[in-house]
């Protein structure tokens, strides 16, 4: 394991700016590579504790305190108005109303095309049929972050699946800027994807309001959104006790697997993109090449330095870790340990090991699949599994939105078929009461 170096005269600058190289690392060195950072989360943990509790005694009173105390601004209400989403329509520009709606068509398109339009009955043995019900989640609950960067392309990645799977309710939260307005593309994406009701209540304070209920903001059965590690805290504390959330999440992460024909170009430009989104994001390139390892670094320093949002990347490449591997195939095996949210396959042979991929949250095959593109506008969604998830979770799809309800229809054969075995593996259990419920049904059957 060595510091990266260009050469004497840069090697403070890139040694702390592009974190660590690792040169054919040996598979107990992955562990290593592979090692996201921990934080220690109790003081965290007690402050949305004390959040969650005040907004689930005071409702209201508390989100609208809460928002004052931490978005700085003093609202009177909490929900849109009909007013406000027309201002909004006024204040986005016919391009990005487009933009919008294509990506909103694209992400259609493709939640769409994952619904399941019938599900065979099985008759599981002569009398005993089972099957499944897909039923949407009635009251779903979408938090999208403000600030800085209002994310609004995660509105249409929520909802419009949302939407699709015929939720009767779509309830949105996100942080007011300090004028008290939410940001009008959020509110325009929200109107294109169908969300029912749009509410001003930020942070904590936002994910306790759907979790429980307020006056104002209904009380939802699941809660999908990214957030800060506050907002991730919150979600997995109600998570306990309250409402479904969709998945535990952390940083957001990108791994780029290149060769000698990859474009060094496209790479750092990806690398960048990934380390943009702020300061604890993570950053993996592993390759296969030495000689295109040296050509994303010079990429890396040139691009950074023309990037608005440079000092926020520049500290997440300080935690970066670049690998080089004996071929791809390594390359992939390290991947897979890694599980990464993103996973971009920018490779000569990108369509043989895309077979090989197990763990990883969306991934981008070939020099143009850029993460970008599954970002905002291909069609695939964007909230994944992050810091190693991947290798229990999926993303967000239309199964999210859905619960499977299984039914089951014997009649007399069929309880002459299996009855005799269910006694047997309950009185085995020493379950009487489930025993005796099928003798009694397997004596009746016997008498008629």
């Amino acid at each position: 394991m060595c510091r990266l170096v260009i050469n004497e005269m840069n090697h403070m600058e890139c040694n702390n700016m592009f974190g660590e190289v690792f040169r054919y690392p040996n598979r107990a060195e992955w562990s290593v590579i592979t090692k996201r950072p921990h934080i220690d989360t109790t003081q965290l943990a007690n402050t949305v504790k004390t959040v969650l509790d005040d907004v689930k005694q005071h409702g209201d009173e508390a989100v609208i305190r809460y928002e004052e105390q931490f978005d700085h601004v003093r609202l009177h209400t909490l929900e849109v108005s009909e007013q406000e989403m027309e201002e909004a329509a006024q204040a986005v520009s016919p391009q990005l109303k487009e933009a919008i709606e294509l990506a909103a068509h694209n992400i259609s398109q493709f939640h769409a095309a994952q619904q399941r339009l019938h599900i065979e009955k099985v008759e599981t043995c002569q009398g005993v049929v089972c099957w499944q019900k897909c039923i949407p989640i009635e009251k779903v609950g979408l938090y999208i972050p403000g600030g800085t960067a209002p994310l609004f392309s995660t509105v249409l990645m929520l909802a419009i699946p949302a939407r699709i799977a015929q939720c009767r309710e779509i309830v949105l939260c996100t942080p007011p800027g300090k004028d008290g307005k939410v940001n009008p593309a959020i509110l325009m994406a929200a109107k294109i994807a169908g969300v029912s009701r749009i509410f001003k209540a930020g942070g904590v304070q936002a994910i306790g309001a759907m979790a429980y209920g307020t006056h104002t903001i209904p009380k939802v059965y699941k809660i999908f959104g990214p957030g800060n590690q506050y907002v991730m805290a919150a979600k997995q504390q109600v998570s306990l006790h309250e409402v479904a959330i969709d998945m535990p999440a952390g940083p957001s992460e990108v791994c780029v697997i290149a060769d000698e024909t990859s474009n060094p170009v496209f790479v750092a430009a990806d690398l960048l993109s990934q380390a943009e989104h702020g300061i604890d994001s993570q950053v993996l390139f592993i390759t296969s090449a030495e000689t295109m390892l040296e050509k994303v670094v010079e990429q890396l320093a040139q691009q950074l330095s023309r990037l608005p949002r440079k000092d926020i990347a520049a500290r997440a490449l300080a935690n970066s870790r670049f690998v080089v591997v004996k071929d791809t195939h390594e390359a992939m095996e390290l991947s897979n340990a890694y599980a990464p949210e993103h996973l971009i396959i920018a490779t000569a042979d990108y369509e043989e090991l895309a077979s090989e991929v197990i763990n990883a949250g969306s991934v981008f095959l070939g020099s143009y699949a850029c993460e970008s593109a599954g970002d905002y506008a291909s069609g695939t969604n964007h909230t994944l599994p992050t810091h190693g998830y991947a290798k229990a979770y999926s993303g967000v799809n239309l199964d999210s939105y859905i619960r499977k309800v299984t039914f089951q229809h014997l009649t007399k054969e069929g309880i002459s078929q299996i009855g005799p075995a269910v006694v047997a593996m309950a009185e085995s259990e020493q379950l009487e009461a489930h025993a005796e419920a099928m003798r009694v049904r397997l004596n009746c059957s016997k008498e008629e």
